[in-house]
């Protein structure tokens, strides 16, 4: 359903809108999305309220991606939407005692959506502030939009089993098509 995942989740979620389309046209798309991303981020119910702040804060993500990846400055409203939406359920980290040692917790304030939102917003700004964001880059498949950030500097397609592959046999195809 998802054809790259694994990228910074800023990427996995700006990847979630491709050239067929929407990814994410449902509430249980999104459940699908958030199953994936176990791990990464805070389980939250896949509500419409859950999907409409996922889709808006991956407008302002994509939008700053962009820019920031060719070395432009994003727009200062997408700047201020990441920002305010971490605002909106800050971090913290809660101390708690182990038993034989002082444990730290990540933790935010807000409601569930706000804090799913903060989340997303917090792996952006990672992303934009690190010195990776000028190798974030698309895959070179014709018909493919999917970003990603190459392991290797050789690497040009999101996945080479699938638009490397068919990158190939397009290839093939030319060379022996006479």
């Amino acid at each position: 359903m998802f054809p790259l995942l694994g990228e910074p989740l800023a990427l996995d979620l700006v990847n979630t809108r491709d050239s067929t389309g929407e990814l994410l046209p449902s509430t249980d798309a999104l459940a699908t999305w958030l199953d994936a991303q176990a791990g990464r981020l805070t389980a939250v119910p896949a509500t419409e309220a859950a999907l409409d702040a996922v889709i808006g804060i991956r407008t302002h993500i994509a939008t700053a991606v962009e820019e920031a990846r060719h070395g432009r400055r994003p727009p200062a409203t997408a700047l201020r939407a990441l920002t305010e939406a971490q605002r909106a359920a800050p971090a913290y980290r809660e101390l708690t005692w182990g038993g034989s040692a002082v444990v730290a917790r990540p933790r935010r304030d807000g409601d569930r959506v706000a804090r799913l939102v903060a989340e997303l917003a917090e792996a952006a700004a990672d992303l934009l502030g690190s010195d990776s964001i000028t190798r974030v880059t698309n895959c070179e498949a014709e018909d493919c939009l999917l970003l990603f950030l190459p392991a290797h500097p050789r690497r040009r397609w999101c996945s080479p089993a699938v638009c490397g592959n068919r990158a190939r046999v397009a290839r093939y195809y030319q060379k022996h098509k006479n």
